[in-house]
């Protein structure tokens, strides 16, 4: 199970920081805190994402 959640940690993680990133440039915030701080929560909200992603899979 720990295999298949790095797998999609990777693809989820990285989506939804770069969304988050994104979100943030749209809004006009174009310094190095705004653009880290999204980065890092949009890494931090893939974790809970992932394990329901994973739990989904394992229990179909």
């Amino acid at each position: 199970m720990f295999r298949l959640a790095s797998i999609l940690y990777s693809l989820i993680g990285t989506t939804l920081a770069g969304t988050a990133i994104i979100a943030v440039l749209t809004a006009g915030f174009d310094t190095l805190v705004p653009i880290v701080a999204a980065a890092v929560i949009g890494a931090l909200v893939a974790l809970p994402v992932t394990y329901f992603v994973t739990r989904a899979v394992y229990q179909s």
